[in-house]
Order: C-alpha cells, then sequence, then structure tokens
C-alpha cells in the first residue's frame, strides 16, 4: 500500500485554466467512509488541452486509510476498474457524490498542481493539491494559490459530499 503525501490550498481566480494541459471531469461516490477511512469510486474523462482530444476514460476504485501528520499523508490504495463495474457501484454509493473538474497545471520544478473547480452542492469551491514525495520536499507555489488548508477535515471530498460547501454559510 502506498502512502500519499500532500499539502491542499485554496484557490483565488481562474489563472490556473490557462495554464493546464489536461482537465478530467470527474464523478465520485463514496461507499463507505466513517472514522477517516473511506472506500470511493471514481468515474473520470481526461482531455487534453487546447485540442479537447478526449485521452483516457477510466474507473477507479480507492481505499484510503485515515490521515497523519496534521492531514499531510495517509494510506492509499487505488486501482482501475471497468467503466461499467464503476457507473455501477455509483448507484450503492452514500448520498451526496462529488461533481467536479480537475485542472492539471505542470510547474516548472517537476511538480504538478491538482485544481478541482467543484460543482452542484460544492459549486464555488476550488482547491489545489500537490502531491509529494515527502513532507519536507520543497516546492513552488504558483500565483493562484490563496491560502494552504491542508488538514482541514471540511476540505476533504469525503466530508463534502456530506456536508456540502454551499451550506457552511448557513450552518
Amino acid at each position: 500500500m502506498a502512502i500519499e503525501i500532500e499539502r491542499k490550498f485554496l484557490v483565488a481566480g481562474d489563472g490556473y485554466k490557462r495554464l493546464a494541459h489536461t482537465r478530467a471531469d470527474m464523478l465520485q461516490g463514496y461507499i463507505a467512509a466513517a472514522a477517516g477511512r473511506t472506500v470511493r469510486i471514481r468515474l473520470r474523462r481526461d482531455t487534453a488541452l487546447p485540442s479537447g482530444d478526449v485521452i483516457h476514460e477510466g474507473a477507479y476504485l480507492t481505499i484510503k486509510g485515515p490521515s497523519d501528520d496534521g492531514g499531510l499523508s495517509r494510506y492509499e490504495f487505488e486501482t482501475e476498474v471497468p467503466v461499467a463495474d464503476g457507473r455501477d457501484l455509483m448507484h450503492i454509493a452514500l448520498p451526496g457524490a462529488i461533481d467536479k473538474t480537475r485542472w492539471l497545471v505542470a510547474m516548472p520544478d517537476g511538480h504538478t498542481f491538482e485544481v478541482d473547480e467543484f460543482h452542484g452542492a460544492n459549486e464555488g469551491l476550488v482547491v489545489a493539491e500537490v502531491e509529494l514525495a515527502s513532507d519536507d520536499e520543497s516546492f513552488l507555489l504558483p500565483d493562484f494559490i490563496d491560502r494552504e488548508v491542508t488538514g482541514d477535515r471540511r476540505y476533504y471530498n469525503s466530508h463534502l459530499c456530506r456536508n456540502p460547501y454551499r451550506i457552511w454559510g448557513k450552518a
């Protein structure tokens, strides 16, 4: 099992769109979520930019453990499954599917920022993540980064499916 190490940030503006080389439309549901552990199914369609050519369509089953280090790292297992199976698994997912567009932005230092623009009940939320090889690895911050929210569980997708961004101001 791999350990995922990532930092998460809020995004200001939409400058990331002009810098992105790939756009991925995603729909994901949680089959189980408890005590920081999740089982997720994700349907994903990747499109190359600026051509608009579809470069991959897939479905992925992911199991994540609870996070350590203030939300910086967690165990993650992911495997690709047939798209038809992924669609079927969405039918048994918990209420509150996550609908988002992911923009991939390559940085000059070799890192890639994944910028998630949420739709539906989480409309208005834009979050960027960068995966790291170690918790003390340095990386460049792009201009569109606002502030860090690593470890803030409100921004976990599994939390957003139960507590959508649109209701935060009303709570």
